[in-house]
């Protein structure tokens, strides 16, 4: 019984910091701060192009 709520909660949080670490990197492509190399496809330097055109004050 103990043994499964362990997995289950171990699962959730999994699960959890996952989703975290896509957000955080979905941001921090978008800034440059990092590159996966494969900017075509995600779309983001398309993105960070479009943000230094528009010259937002």
């Amino acid at each position: 019984m103990v043994k499964k709520s362990i997995s289950t909660v171990w699962g959730s949080l999994s699960i959890l910091f996952a989703g975290m670490w896509l957000v955080i990197r979905i941001i921090l492509e978008y800034f440059g701060i990092i590159s996966d190399g494969n900017d075509r496809t995600t779309g983001i330097k398309d993105l960070r192009e479009e943000y230094k055109k528009a010259n937002y004050k």
